[in-house]
């Protein structure tokens, strides 16, 4: 029930208070430029690394980037900004 009632709480402060729903609902936020950097913001933690892929852990389900010679250009705990070729960004619910 108190699950239930966070959940109203939190889409009715995001209608009424005008915040954005990815920080009320723990979305990830996702900015590209063009196909040569993406930026996300919000997720919770880096699973795997590769040159051609990037999987990140995200409250529900994760999220696969895949492209060609991705580097890190910066981490943090819940922040990543890949530079590269990308090809795709997929949502995997598990």
């Amino acid at each position: 029930m108190a699950k239930k009632w966070g959940h109203q709480v939190k889409n009715w402060m995001t209608k009424h208070m005008e915040l954005p729903q990815d920080v009320m609902m723990d979305l990830p936020r996702i900015t590209m430029i063009g196909q040569i950097h993406i930026y996300i913001e919000n997720h919770r933690g880096l699973l795997a690394f590769s040159d051609k892929e990037v999987r990140l852990l995200l409250k529900q389900g994760q999220l696969l980037v895949k492209g060609k010679a991705f580097v890190i250009k910066t981490i943090l705990p819940e922040e990543i900004m890949l530079e590269g070729k990308i090809d795709q960004v997929i949502y995997v619910n598990d």
